[in-house]
């Protein structure tokens, strides 16, 4: 297996990660990149990830037989309307975003004939910090890539894309949309909103600032999900919004159970609640393939 030409739509993290990582593994011979940026562009230039920055979508698909759109979800049904004209009707086309059914959607509308060639991808992998400077070529070994096939993906197409994630390190696993949304409303977008929200209430009291200077490792290992990309997460949580309102009630709930004991002071019930949740989170093992999603595509 080895392609031609990767177009690479996205020059960001998520997307520069995999340019190096087909790159390093000998499975490319070339790469075309666009990003709405042109500083970014020129920037994956200077940095060999890409070998060719383009103006347009449709520039950097033209004649490529790999596509992955690396943007946020956001834009997805721009970037879907873009490469459709210029998308071999042989390429293997393939995102990397972190849900699902807002984007098989935006598909359904944009890419016409063409969706057939797209196999929607997750990989569970991404730092706290986004860009280009930060792409590394072994973002994606020993993490976790969900693909969630469509109807229209022939036996050929799944298996080429399952390949293509095996070869650069991934663990590969498949499930439909509306499991992987709700799966990660739970795993990932519910966590990652606590964290955000968390971060806020802090900072918000008049002694917040001087809170944060006394805070030590627990602080530290909570929070670290709230210093992710603002944009990446704003589309994500808008676009998974049905899921994250079912996590959120769920959250309220165990939340008020833990108020309730406060204000009766039923400490045997506190203690319950603590060691219910502990006896959870000792056990509980980071599997094979998994990591936590901290998506950061450009």
């Amino acid at each position: 297996m080895k392609f031609q030409r990767l177009a690479l739509i996205g020059c960001g993290l998520m997307g520069g990660s995999f340019a190096l990582a087909m790159r390093q593994a000998g499975l490319v011979q070339h790469i075309t990149g666009f990003s709405a940026s042109e500083k970014t562009r020129q920037r994956a230039l200077e940095l060999g990830v890409i070998d060719q920055a383009c103006s347009s979508v449709a520039e950097a698909v033209q004649g490529a037989d790999l596509v992955l759109l690396a943007v946020p979800v956001g834009a997805m049904h721009s970037s879907f309307a873009a490469l459709r004209d210029s998308l071999s009707a042989s390429a293997l086309l393939m995102d990397v975003g972190s849900t699902k059914c807002d984007v098989i959607a935006a598909a359904k509308a944009s890419l016409g004939e063409r969706l057939n060639c797209w196999v929607p991808a997750h990989p569970i992998a991404g730092k706290e910090v986004a860009g280009i400077e930060h792409a590394e070529g072994s973002l994606y070994q020993a993490r976790r890539t969900i693909l969630t096939p469509l109807p229209q993906n022939s036996i050929r197409q799944l298996k080429m894309a399952s390949e293509v994630w095996t070869a650069i390190g991934s663990h590969v696993s498949q499930m439909t949309p509306e499991a992987h949304d709700a799966t990660f409303a739970a795993v990932s977008h519910l966590p990652h909103l606590l964290a955000f929200a968390a971060v806020n209430a802090l900072t918000a009291q008049p002694q917040g600032p001087a809170f944060m200077e006394m805070a030590g490792p627990g602080f530290r290992d909570f929070s670290r999900i709230a210093a992710s990309d603002s944009s990446v997460w704003r589309d994500i949580l808008s676009a998974n919004r049905a899921e994250v309102r079912t996590q959120i009630t769920h959250f309220r709930a165990a939340l008020d159970q833990f108020e309730a004991a406060l204000q009766s002071d039923n400490t045997d019930a506190l203690q319950q609640l603590i060691q219910q949740a502990s006896d959870v989170r000792s056990t509980w093992t980071l599997q094979a393939g998994n990591a936590c999603s901290t998506a950061s595509e450009d």
